[in-house]
């Protein structure tokens, strides 16, 4: 069983789009993965044209590798070392912290993910 940032179980990120490397809904992550697809992050449209300028256009559709292709709002499993880099570039999205592999604070450490803690209206009204 894979555990999330905080050590509990990992919750899925998203199954619409189905994200994911095993396309399994979680950012679940193995040594194959050599991109480390362990952030479950809320896309917006910077950071969406930054990966774009960088050499990794997430918004256009690849049936061949069951990829829809991108849009703000959209939850998706992303490689930890690229969040990495759109932060250090200002550019980073939101994270769903309890979807957010534990294998991803080799790249980061919790306190700086969780200043980038996406909560949504819901969530935060149901806290109250």
């Amino acid at each position: 069983m894979a555990n999330n940032v905080f050590g509990e179980k990992l919750k899925s990120c998203s199954s619409d789009p189905l994200t994911g490397y095993f396309r399994d809904g979680c950012c679940n992550t193995s040594d194959e993965d050599r991109g480390v697809h362990t952030v479950c992050v809320v896309m917006t449209e910077e950071f969406l044209q930054f990966s774009k300028r960088v050499g990794n256009d997430l918004t256009t559709p690849l049936p061949v590798y069951n990829f829809p292709g991108l849009k703000p709002g959209d939850q998706w499993c992303l490689c930890a070392p690229r969040w990495v880099e759109a932060w250090e570039k200002g550019v980073a999205p939101k994270v769903v912290l309890e979807a957010t592999h534990e294998k991803t604070l080799d790249y980061i450490n919790l306190e700086e993910l969780v200043k980038f803690a996406y909560t949504s209206h819901k969530q935060k009204f149901d806290d109250r």
